[in-house]
């Protein structure tokens, strides 16, 4: 069993998850979820998941959070889906964010893995609430493959 992390250590992993949440709000994701999993048996501290309305949407998104973590000193260890730009997972580590086209963010329903883990409370502007994006409509070519 790994280690436990010092309080110092927790507290950086928050401020970076936070960070993330913020620059992918400043790049109108809609509806952020911060999940806390640092009591969990995770791979990871925390995890963040956010809608964007198009696969245009999703690279911005995308490239805020990059851009923001490399600025705070947190490397990329990893990412995937960029080129497509349906769905993006960046792998910080202690913070991992995916980015979904709305529709993809339903089918594979990541909040519901960790249902039970807390939330970390985010200040989301009414315009990037899933409620205000009921304007959005998606057509049939929007559904979501079988696998990502």
């Amino acid at each position: 069993m790994p280690a436990r992390k010092n309080s110092a250590q927790d507290d950086k992993y928050r401020q970076d998850a936070l960070v993330a949440a913020q620059a992918a709000i400043d790049k109108k994701g809609i509806e952020p979820v911060l999940i806390d999993l640092t009591q969990s048996d995770s791979y990871t501290d925390y995890m963040l998941i956010v809608s964007a309305q198009a696969d245009r949407a999703v690279r911005a998104v995308a490239d805020g959070v990059v851009e923001a973590m490399q600025q705070r000193g947190v490397r990329l260890i990893g990412a995937e889906g960029l080129r497509e730009g349906r769905w993006a997972l960046l792998d910080f580590g202690d913070v991992v964010v995916h980015v979904f086209e709305h529709p993809l963010r339903e089918f594979y329903d990541l909040e519901g893995m960790w249902f039970d883990a807390p939330r970390v409370t985010l200040q989301i502007p009414a315009d990037q609430r899933l409620d205000a994006q009921s304007q959005y409509r998606f057509d049939d070519d929007d559904a979501p493959p079988a696998r990502l």
